[in-house]
């Protein structure tokens, strides 16, 4: 029996309904990706952020329903479990869709990131990460009805809950590093 009211389903109701037409998928993707980069929890850069993609500035519950996002975000990176819980459709929706919403998902990942990125080095497993996602965000079509396809989604959506936290810690290292005094 189809989840009628699944969160992901309860804001892309929400979001159709204002007008918007993106995914929640594409917006938690966003949202996270800049919180991996540093943008840290400020709520008014964070819908500023939002209303570009949204392509205008959201009414007020949307606005209510980002702000909520964002202090579920900041629960997960900052809380002791250190678990993410992807935004994505439920299991019951056609794996074509679910894939679709994987590679939303890496797209706002990529575009929040890049948008907040300041200038330290990552490693090589960071920008392996990186890299990874780009590559899920143009495989959406890949994924066919089967139970090999399933287990590759579930494998996928796995690695994309691990990865934002692995991003998370690093540029979070890179902003509490002191300075090196320079040697004379």
């Amino acid at each position: 029996m189809p989840i009628q009211n699944s969160p992901y389903q309860a804001f892309a109701t929400l979001l159709s309904t204002s007008g918007h037409p993106v995914s929640p998928a594409e917006l938690h993707g966003l949202l996270l990706g800049r919180s991996c980069a540093g943008a840290g929890f400020e709520v008014d850069s964070w819908l500023a952020d939002a209303a570009e993609l949204l392509e205008s500035e959201p009414a007020d519950n949307v606005r209510n329903a980002l702000i909520g996002l964002q202090e579920m975000v900041k629960g997960e990176l900052t809380g002791d479990d250190m678990t993410v819980v992807l935004l994505l459709p439920t299991d019951d929706t056609p794996l074509t869709e679910r894939a679709a919403a994987l590679g939303q998902w890496c797209q706002g990942f990529l575009t929040g990131f890049g948008l907040t990125r300041r200038a330290y080095a990552l490693s090589t497993e960071a920008t392996e990460v990186l890299q990874d996602l780009a590559a899920i965000a143009q495989v959406q079509d890949a994924l066919e009805e089967s139970d090999d396809g399933e287990s590759d989604y579930m494998e996928v959506m796995e690695y994309l809950r691990v990865a934002p936290l692995l991003l998370f810690t690093e540029t979070k290292k890179a902003d509490e590093a002191p300075a090196k005094p320079s040697l004379h």
